[in-house]
C-alpha cells in the first residue's frame, strides 16, 4: 500500500541536491511544521508543494496508510537527527573547490603585494619631474644705472627640463672696462623654476645681445651663450657654470666697434664646430667690415673684409640666409637690404682663390641682381627699410623676407626676391610678431601702430594675402611695447601684447576704456578662435622693455617672461624686475574683455572649457 501511494505521489526516490534521497513516508509521524518544511524543500527541487501533489491532489488524512519504519540509508549517506546528509562525492567536490579558491586568493594577494612593492620602489627611487603648472615668480634685481638695451634669452642651462632666464643690465655709470671707457654690466642667469640666481658674472661693457645655442648640432656638447657687447666685447660662456670659454681679442676690432649682434654660420674652417661672423663699423659709416670668428677658439678666421656701402637709416642685419639650393648669403645694410655671398667673404679673409665645397653653391636668381660691374654686393631692397626678418615657408626649407619700411610691409619670395604682397601702413616701427591666426597654415603677423598720443592700433595681417583680418585700438602710453606669440597643439597661435586697462563691461555700456593710471599696464591675450574677446592675464607697473615665451615640453605649458624697468623714485635709478607667468594657469584665472557683441553670445563656462584644453608646443618655425 505504501509503495503504491508513494508511486502515485511520485515522491520516493526523488533526489534533492541539498538533502539527498528522501521518502516522505518515513516521516509520516512527524509534526506538521516539520512536514511542511520537508515538503516545501521537495517542491523547490521538483517535489510536492504545500502538501499537494503535482496534480493538485491532497493526501487524505484518514487513509489507512501504514507507517513504514526508517528507511535504510545508502552507504554514501550519513543521517543525523533524522536528516539525510550529502553524499561523499559532494564533499570531495567542495573540498576541491575550496582548494582552488584558496590558490586563486593566494595568487591575487601575492600579485597585489608585488605590485605595491614596485610602486613604492618607483616612488622613492625615481625622482619626480618638477611641476611647473603654477610656477609664477617675480624677482627684483639691481638698479639700471644706464644703457638703453635690454637683452633677454631663455635656455635650459641646468638640465632640469625648464628654460632658465639670462639677462644683462648696466650696474655702474663709471667706466670700469680695461679696454676703454664704458659702463660696467652684469650677466645674470636665473632659475626658470623659482627665479633664484644660478650664477652671475661681471661684464666689461654693456651687452646688446645674448644668444644661447649648441655650436655642434647633433652632439652632446654643452650649451654655449654668446654675448655681444656694444663696443668690442664678444665672449662665449659655459651656460651651466657661467665660466668664460673664450673671448675675442679687442685688437681684432682695432679699427671699429661692434655694430650688431654676432651671427652663426656654417662650419667654414672645417673643424667640426660652427663658426661666427661679426659686423663692425669704422669711424665713418660707409666703412663696414666683416670678421669671421672660429666658434671653437674665438680666434679670427683670416683678416677683416671691408665694404663701402651707401645708405641712410637704421642698420639692417646682419642675418644669414640659406637658399633652397644651399647657397649661403649674409644680408645687411643701412636703410636698405644688400646681400653678400659667404663664399666671397671667406675668399677675401683667407686671401686665396678657393673656398670649401659647401660655400661654392650659388643661387642663380640672386646672382642676377649683382651690379653691372660685378660687385660683390647684391641689391635686395632699397626703399626706407626699418626692419628685416625671415619667415619660414610652409612645407619648405626656404624662407621669405618680410621687410618693414616707413610706408608699410612687403613680403619678398625667397626663391627669386619678387614681391608676394605689399601692405601700405605708415607709422609701423615695431617688429611684426609671427603666428597662426587663419586656417591656411601660413604665418600671419601681429602689428601695432601709433595712431595718436596715448593710443595704438593692434592688427593681424594675413600672411598669404597681406590683408588685415583683425584690428582693435587700445590706450597705451608706452612708446614701444613688446609683442609675442605662442603656438598651441592645434597649430593655432595666441598673441600677447600690452596696453592700459580695458573695461570688462559690454562695449555698449558707456564705460570709459583705459581708466587705470598710465603707469599700470595689462597683458592681453588674443586667441583666433574668439576674435571678439581679449583675456586680461596680468598687470605690471613701469615699462616693459623685453618679453619672451618659452615652452615647458613636459607639461605642454608655455611661460611668459618679462623684463620691466621702473618706475623709479625721484633722483634714484629704476629697478630691473624679471617675472615669469604660466600661461595655462593665467588663462584659467584671466578676466574676459568683450570687444563687441556676438551672436550667439559666448558664455564664461564655454570659454573656460575651451581654455582648459589648450596645450602649447614649440613653434615649427624660427625667426
Amino acid at each position: 500500500m505504501a509503495t503504491v501511494l508513494s508511486r502515485a505521489l511520485k515522491l520516493p526516490g526523488k533526489k534533492s541536491p541539498d538533502l539527498g534521497e528522501y521518502d516522505p513516508l518515513t516521516q509520516a509521524d512527524s509534526d506538521e511544521s516539520e512536514d511542511d518544511l520537508v515538503l516545501n524543500l521537495q517542491q523547490k527541487n521538483g517535489g510536492v508543494k504545500n502538501g499537494k501533489s503535482p496534480l493538485g491532489e491532497a493526501p487524505e488524512p484518514d487513509s489507512d496508510v501504514e507507517v513504514a519504519g526508517p528507511a535504510k540509508p545508502h552507504l554514501s549517506e550519513v543521517t543525523t537527527e533524522g536528516y539525510p546528509s550529502e553524499p561523499l562525492g559532494g564533499l570531495e567536490q567542495k573540498a576541491t573547490s575550496s582548494l582552488v579558491s584558496y590558490v586563486r586568493t593566494s595568487v591575487f594577494l601575492l600579485t597585489l603585494g608585488i605590485s605595491m612593492i614596485l610602486v613604492l620602489l618607483c616612488a622613492f627611487l625615481i625622482p619626480c619631474p618638477p611641476r611647473d603648472l603654477h610656477s609664477t615668480w617675480r624677482r627684483r634685481l639691481g638698479s639700471q644705472r644706464g644703457g638703453d638695451l635690454s637683452p633677454l634669452e631663455l635656455s635650459d642651462v641646468n638640465g632640469d627640463g625648464l628654460r632658465d632666464v639670462l639677462l644683462s643690465f648696466v650696474t655702474s655709470r663709471n667706466g670700469s672696462s680695461p679696454g676703454g671707457p664704458g659702463p660696467a654690466a652684469d650677466l645674470v642667469c636665473l632659475s626658470g623654476m623659482n627665479g633664484s640666481t644660478l650664477w652671475s658674472i661681471p661684464l666689461p661693457e654693456e651687452a646688446q645681445d645674448i644668444t644661447c645655442l649648441d655650436l655642434m648640432p647633433g652632439s652632446v656638447a654643452e650649451i654655449i651663450c654668446l654675448v655681444t657687447g656694444t663696443r668690442k666685447m664678444l665672449s662665449a660662456f659655459n651656460a651651466t657654470s657661467g665660466k668664460v670659454i673664450w673671448t675675442l681679442s679687442p685688437s681684432s676690432l682695432s679699427n671699429g666697434t661692434l655694430a650688431a649682434p654676432v651671427v652663426v654660420l656654417p662650419d667654414v674652417d672645417e673643424d667640426g664646430v660652427r663658426d661666427l661672423a661679426v659686423l663692425a663699423i669704422g669711424e665713418t659709416q660707409p666703412d663696414v667690415y666683416f670678421l669671421l670668428v672660429s666658434g671653437q677658439t674665438g680666434n679670427p678666421v683670416g683678416r677683416p673684409v671691408k665694404y663701402s656701402i651707401v645708405g641712410v637709416g637704421n642698420l639692417i642685419g646682419p642675418q644669414v640666409y640659406i637658399t633652397a639650393g644651399g647657397a649661403v648669403y649674409i644680408l645687411f645694410g643701412f636703410g636698405n637690404v644688400q646681400a653678400v655671398a659667404l663664399r666671397d667673404i671667406f675668399v677675401q679673409a683667407q686671401n686665396r682663390d678657393s673656398s670649401p665645397p659647401s660655400l661654392q653653391i650659388e643661387e642663380p636668381e640672386w646672382e642676377k641682381r649683382r651690379s653691372v660691374n660685378l660687385s660683390e654686393l647684391i641689391d635686395i631692397y632699397s626703399d626706407g627699410v626699418e626692419l628685416l626678418q625671415m619667415v619660414k615657408m610652409p612645407d619648405s626649407n626656404c624662407s621669405n623676407l618680410l621687410i618693414t619700411t616707413r610706408q608699410g610691409l612687403i613680403l619678398l619670395r625667397g626663391q627669386n626676391l619678387t614681391p608676394h604682397w605689399t601692405l601700405s601702413l605708415p607709422g609701423l616701427h615695431s617688429q611684426p610678431t609671427p603666428g597662426y591666426f587663419t586656417d591656411d597654415q601660413t604665418l600671419d603677423f601681429l602689428l601695432q601702430t601709433q595712431e595718436v598720443v596715448g593710443m595704438k592700433k593692434m592688427m593681424v595681417v594675413d600672411g598669404d594675402s597681406g590683408s588685415i583680418v583683425w584690428s582693435y585700438s587700445a590706450p597705451c602710453h608706452m612708446k614701444e611695447s613688446p609683442t609675442t606669440s605662442a603656438v598651441t597643439s592645434e597649430r593655432k597661435s595666441v598673441f600677447l601684447f600690452w596696453a592700459e586697462g580695458l573695461s570688462a563691461a559690454p562695449p555698449n555700456s558707456g564705460v570709459i576704456l583705459g581708466a587705470d593710471p598710465p603707469s599700470l599696464y595689462h597683458l592681453y591675450l588674443l586667441h583666433p578662435t574668439f576674435p571678439s574677446i581679449l583675456l586680461d592675464l596680468a598687470n605690471a607697473t613701469g615699462t616693459v622693455t623685453a618679453s619672451k615665451v618659452g615652452i615647458n615640453d613636459l607639461w605642454k605649458d608655455a611661460f611668459y617672461v618679462t623684463r620691466t624697468t621702473g618706475p623709479g623714485s625721484e633722483g634714484h635709478p629704476a629697478p630691473v624686475v624679471v617675472s615669469k607667468l604660466s600661461l595655462r594657469w593665467a588663462l584659467m584665472e584671466s578676466q574676459m574683455v568683450q570687444l563687441k557683441e556676438t551672436t550667439p553670445k559666448i558664455g564664461r563656462g564655454e570659454l573656460r572649457r575651451f581654455l582648459s584644453r589648450i596645450k602649447f608646443v614649440d613653434p615649427p618655425y624660427q625667426i
